[in-house]
């Protein structure tokens, strides 16, 4: 983060906790060499941002941006919801492999985004979280609206496959919509937001179940780490690094596959070897945050939840089948896929 920003927000507890989750504290890569970059595939892509939702009583128009591949028609869709901080031009990694190979990738821009400069003061901050949850639920009643900023890509999209994906707490966001509920103050898990639109989901480093789990800092201040598994039947991937030590919670890093267990949807668990909570390092190429530079770990990701989801919206199980038997046979294995 550059000086200036500094300068211009200051930071609340709040702010300071989550960035050092998201962020692992913003440790550099080592400089000793220079990143190296994750392949992705050579089929051509169209991207545009921002598509403006107007959001009046949001307070901030919703801005969105569109990947998709240039040729191809029947184009599933996946939403994709960022970190805290982060925005609508992270992930590149990600959303350039899944729109290269067939996929409309839509991502919001949520109301944490360092980009909008929101601080504690602001009447919405306490709500953000489930703000979060409006615009994504905003972006498929929008759906029709959104694709048509790209000239030619309306007739293209399958508008009955959909998927969602996010990290972090970007995980927490889709899960709602997926069946996850949050415990509130009352011991009794609150609205269900599951979308009957949303036919899977990617949830990576998402967090665990509240309670004994959570630091006192996490307990009081973030009302939405009490999570309710129990009705998130909508069939999902959830990937985990066995090295991502959160700083807002008691348990180890299993505490970021508590969806997996938990949940009747969660089918299966991708856990990566060595992976902090950039995963290898997801949230952009080359990125200086990154505490645990892995191409070969985001190729993984990139390959598997691109297979799966084709396997869970109906398109094709084949690839999927294959990463699971490559991840399975091989001689220096840098993960572990785990199915219910």
């Amino acid at each position: 983060m550059s000086s200036d920003l500094r300068r211009r927000r200051m930071y609340s507890p709040m702010d300071t906790a989550l960035i050092a989750t998201e962020r692992q504290l913003h440790m550099p890569a080592p400089d000793t060499a220079a990143p190296r970059a994750v392949p992705v595939s050579t089929t051509a892509i169209i991207s545009v941002k921002p598509v403006v939702l107007p959001a009046p009583e949001r307070g901030d128009d919703l801005r969105v941006r569109v990947s998709a591949p240039v040729s191809g028609s029947d184009l599933a869709v996946v939403v994709l919801a960022h970190g805290f901080g982060l925005s609508m031009s992270s992930y590149d990694p990600l959303v350039d492999f899944w729109a290269a190979n067939g996929f409309v990738v839509l991502q919001p821009t949520f109301l944490d985004s360092l980009t909008l400069g929101i601080t504690p003061a602001d009447p919405r901050y306490s709500d953000i979280w489930r703000i979060r949850v409006q615009d994504v639920e905003r972006v498929l009643d929008e759906l029709d609206r959104i694709v048509a900023a790209v000239p030619g890509l309306g007739d293209r999209v399958d508008s009955d496959r959909i998927a969602v994906a996010g990290h972090s707490w970007g995980g927490q966001t889709v899960s709602m919509l997926l069946g996850a509920r949050v415990v509130g103050a009352d011991g009794q898990p609150g609205p269900d937001k599951t979308d009957t639109r949303v036919k899977a989901g990617v949830l990576l480093a998402t967090t665990g179940i509240g309670g004994d789990a959570l630091t006192p800092f996490a307990a009081e201040n973030f009302s939405f780490m009490s999570p309710d598994f129990d009705r998130l039947t909508t069939p999902a991937l959830v990937i985990a690094g066995d090295h991502d030590q959160s700083l807002l919670s008691t348990r180890g890093p299993d505490w970021f596959t508590d969806v997996y267990r938990y949940s009747p949807g969660a089918q299966s668990l991708l856990t990566l070897f060595g992976a902090e909570h950039s995963l290898g390092g997801i949230q952009a190429y080359g990125a200086k945050d990154t505490t645990d530079e892995s191409p070969e770990r985001v190729a993984l990701i990139q390959k598997a939840s691109w297979a799966y989801l084709r396997s869970a919206l109906g398109i094709d199980d084949r690839d999927w089948k294959q990463v699971q038997t490559e991840v399975a046979e091989a001689a220096d294995p840098i993960g572990r896929i785990d199915d219910k």
